[in-house]
């Protein structure tokens, strides 16, 4: 058990769209982000993903819903199979909970697909 400081968290890495492991719990994963601009449009077929905006904002863009506009503290959890694109409005800072193998670019391969490295 080891706690983790949020804020310590964040200033410990400055690559955006490039989430961090921070801690994992019956299979979920809790990861640090830090976004900038628009990601690409995925779904993810057997995962939920959690939004939590610890700073600045965020729009999740959905395909078939009208788009949600987050800001600092405040959460959305996207149902699996949604399209979905996240825009930081221009930066956020964001915790995703979900499932610990689950890709942050869904079923889309791109640019952006990256590996999770640990805090």
């Amino acid at each position: 058990m080891e706690k983790v400081n949020v804020a310590d968290g964040f200033d410990s890495f400055d690559e955006t769209w490039s989430p961090r492991l921070a801690a994992e719990l019956n299979g979920q994963a809790v990861k640090f982000a830090k976004l900038d601009g628009e990601f690409v449009w995925h779904h993810h077929d057997d995962a939920d993903e959690l939004f939590f905006v610890t700073s600045g904002e965020l729009r999740i863009e959905l395909r078939e819903r009208e788009d949600i506009h987050l800001t600092e503290g405040e959460f959305v959890v996207v149902p699996r199979g949604v399209e979905h694109r996240p825009v930081a409005l221009p930066e956020a800072d964001v915790i995703l909970f979900e499932p610990a193998e689950t890709r942050n670019t869904g079923n889309v391969e791109s640019e952006r697909t990256a590996d999770v490295e640990r805090l």
